[in-house]
């Protein structure tokens, strides 16, 4: 049998996933990284998902959608930032899902910051959230920008996850060695790496990181940007 899904890895924390019934982008830090793999006017896409407001993930899911007419999914406020602009929106809470044409999303806790530049300063929009999705049978978990938390094993518990995305870029979010840890509490069958290596602040060697996930019997996908996996 065929794969439903493919995931494919657009540089920093941005994955677009295309599934039979929509293309479902995820944080679209595109124009200003130096990884991106597609230009933010080049993509296409249904549903464009925001964990949080800063700018190397928020970064092009307005533009974008207003271009392709996609409709962002985000944490309340965050979602309203982004309609105040012109962009199609639909607001939600963390632990709150909804079910939409090609699946059902739910937003998760993540323990990180959310905000804006302002005229004086940052500006606290929304809190990040990560999202674990259900399409054609098969469960994918973004963590978005977190520490290492005990609500992970609860998440591994309750769902058979298909495929992670974890960030291991250390400063901002957990290191490798936690991200590690964060696999053996969600038990994924795939592990993917993310948010490293795109500045020199987040610098990492994601070896180290397979090595480790590998441990607690999860397929590892160190991707490079523009690769896919299928699942």
């Amino acid at each position: 049998m065929s794969a439903k899904i493919s995931v494919q890895y657009l540089g920093h924390s941005c994955f677009l996933v295309t599934t039979p019934k929509a293309r479902i982008l995820i944080d679209p830090f595109l124009t200003g990284n130096p990884m991106a793999a597609a230009k933010a006017e080049e993509v296409q896409c249904d549903y464009i998902l925001v964990s949080h407001a800063h700018s190397d993930h928020y970064g092009d899911a307005v533009s974008i959608a207003k271009r392709t007419g996609a409709t962002i999914v985000a944490a309340y406020e965050l979602a309203l930032h982004a309609g105040a602009q012109g962009a199609k929106v639909h607001p939600m809470g963390c632990g709150g899902g909804r079910s939409f044409p090609f699946g059902r999303v739910q937003l998760t806790i993540a323990h990180h910051t959310s905000s804006v530049e302002g005229p004086h300063g940052s500006i606290s929009v929304a809190a990040p959230v990560g999202f674990l999705i259900k399409a054609e049978g098969k469960t994918i978990y973004f963590a978005g920008d977190t520490a290492l938390t005990l609500d992970m094993e609860l998440l591994g518990s309750r769902h058979s996850i298909d495929l992670a995305l974890l960030p291991i870029g250390d400063n901002f979010t957990m290191g490798p060695d936690d991200a590690a840890e964060a696999v053996r509490l969600l038990k994924p069958r795939v592990v993917v790496p993310m948010h490293y290596n795109t500045f020199d602040v987040i610098a990492v060697n994601p070896e180290g990181f397979a090595r480790e996930a590998a441990k607690h019997g999860c397929k590892v996908e160190v991707m490079n940007p523009g690769a896919c996996v299928q699942l």
